[in-house]
């Protein structure tokens, strides 16, 4: 990579810029013009009438064009044109040419200011254009020298008049191929500028967090999604010892940053914690080095790190859903296997203890053996539902008026809990999905009455229900296209660790009787809808969130 250009390269760079060239060119002129209208008016009024004129003629001249173009470019702050420049350029080689012509012509020591012509063209010119102006302004000194020595033409005259058209040309040719090479250095400054900008904004805008500190750990540059993330104000901080302000609430950010400074030690991928808002929030964290920094510190170390909840929570959706598969086929083919033997015995034992010589113990026990039998037989026709839980119809559902409905129903239901309120937030416009809309208002009933159930006597469920645009999702579901929200959440104790992780598999429940099948049947009946379904648990209530995408590409059974 090019070094960046210097604090004199820059300035340099400043005063060769057109407009600042040209305010340069107008003082110069009004300087030479000024300079010899006054020796003419001293030394040749009245001996030599020509030179006189000839002075006040290119005085008046400058003395106009001089004005009239500061009101253009100054004033008025119009862009000069080429036609402009040339109009300049021209002028000021007659001004220089008429003052060369009265003081000597091509012995005179004046002849230097045509190479400040040339140079200033080079500049502002195009290199052809500009090599045209050093030919006009070598013409014009050879046909002024011609002129004043009337055609008598020494060796060494000549000799001189070649090596300035020589030079004249060199010079122009010279200054436009300095020209050329700043302008392409411009160019790489203005696409490194820009480059810089693209890079900034990007930076500015990523949601992780990246942080830079030097060798001893003063940081060098955070961006604002580091900030926001460790909620610490990086940006005060610049300059400063941050590892122990980081360790406080991100250890593991801290730590990945002294190995690799101390050691040299790459961390890919890295898990660490969080502390934030008394809670752990996993984080993925990545080092690299950075030589030759913007400060001139030999070495830095950056540290690239994001919340990865999102993407921990993915997975275990994952494992679920495959886990939740593997017991779905098992429980399918060992209920068909039960529950006709099943039958048959209970249907054997009703026969034995309605005979009419049975004993009364013998009733009670084919009595006993039956209503275990029925219970035995409803358990096997759940784990068939949880199995069997599929899309039979694909019609166009209101989701609002179904989680309406569920939630009634729940209200009212039996087990619900004592004085236990609902508070409902639903959208006013329908919720238009696609799917079945017996499954989903079978799936919104269980997960609202777990709820009341859940909450303690006067306690409160809270239901709600909004879209979600596609890219307001969570990271790393890939629901298709936009989604509805349905968050359930209770006021109870929280689920206990050892049920949390295994929830939604059949035979965790926390309820006396209960079968662990409801979230069983709920997990499964979202997926169906090809959605996720959503816990954060803790002491304060559990909190339920189903996403549901609005036209889901396909429906059916997932086992």
């Amino acid at each position: 990579m090019s070094p960046l250009p210097s604090a004199a390269d820059e300035e340099a760079y400043v005063v060769l810029a057109p407009r600042r060239l040209l305010r340069w060119i107008y003082l110069v002129r009004i300087a030479v013009a000024t300079a010899s209208f006054g020796a003419a008016l001293l030394l040749t009024l009245f001996s030599d009438p020509l030179s006189t004129f000839i002075a006040t003629v290119f005085f008046v001249t400058a003395m106009a064009l001089t004005a009239l173009s500061f009101v253009r470019t100054e004033v008025n702050r119009i862009e000069p044109s080429p036609a402009f420049l040339y109009l300049q350029l021209v002028h000021d080689l007659l001004l220089i040419t008429s003052v060369v012509h009265l003081t000597g012509g091509a012995e005179s020591q004046f002849s230097a200011l045509y190479i400040l012509v040339f140079a200033a063209a080079a500049i502002l010119l195009p290199i052809g254009s500009s090599l045209l102006l050093a030919m006009l302004g070598s013409v014009l000194f050879v046909g002024d020298a011609f002129f004043v020595s009337e055609g008598d033409l020494s060796g060494s005259l000549v000799l001189q008049l070649v090596v300035f058209t020589l030079v004249a040309v060199g010079t122009g040719y010279i200054a436009a191929r300095l020209q050329e090479a700043g302008l392409g250095r411009a160019q790489l400054q203005a696409e490194l500028a820009r480059m810089q900008l693209r890079a900034a904004d990007i930076l500015a805008n990523i949601r992780a967090g990246i942080i830079t500190v030097d060798e001893r750990g003063r940081l060098l540059y955070a961006n604002p999604g580091a900030s926001a993330l460790l909620s610490i104000p990086l940006d005060r901080l610049i300059g400063q010892p941050v590892l122990e302000t980081l360790r406080e609430n991100s250890p593991g950010v801290a730590d990945a940053l002294t190995e690799h400074m101390a050691e040299g030690k790459v961390t890919n991928r890295k898990e660490g914690i969080l502390r934030r808002s008394g809670r752990t929030v996993p984080l993925g964290i990545t080092t690299t080095s950075v030589s030759g920094d913007l400060r001139a510190e030999a070495r830095a170390t950056t540290a690239i790190f994001q919340d990865i909840s999102d993407q921990k929570r993915i997975d275990a959706l994952n494992l679920r859903a495959q886990r939740l598969e593997a017991v779905a086929e098992l429980s399918a083919s060992l209920a068909h296997e039960i529950k006709n033997p099943l039958a048959s015995i209970q249907s054997a034992v009703e026969q034995i203890g309605q005979r009419p010589q049975a004993s009364p113990d013998e009733r009670t026990l084919a009595a006993l053996i039956v209503r275990e039998s029925g219970r035995l037989s409803r358990l096997l026709s759940e784990f068939l539902d949880f199995a069997r839980v599929q899309v039979a119809r694909r019609d166009r559902v209101d989701l609002r008026t179904v989680v309406q409905g569920a939630a009634a129903l729940a209200g009212t239901h039996p087990d619900r809990g004592e004085h236990v309120r609902l508070s409902l937030a639903l959208p006013d416009d329908p919720a238009p999905i696609t799917g079945d809309e017996d499954l989903l208002h079978r799936a919104m009933f269980n997960l609202i009455l777990n709820a009341f159930q859940a909450s303690p006597p006067d306690g409160e469920v809270f239901v709600s229900l909004r879209a979600v645009p596609a890219d307001a999702r969570p990271a790393g579901l890939t629901t298709p296209g936009a989604s509805y929200a349905l968050e359930v959440r209770d006021t109870g104790s929280g689920i206990p660790a050892e049920i949390a992780d295994r929830m939604f598999e059949p035979f965790a429940t926390t309820k006396p009787g209960g079968s662990g099948l409801g979230l069983a049947i709920v997990h499964r009946a979202i997926e169906a809808h090809r959605g996720v379904i959503l816990v954060d648990t803790d002491t304060g209530g559990t909190r339920f969130t189903v996403l549901l995408p609005q036209d889901p590409i396909t429906l059916g059974e997932l086992a």
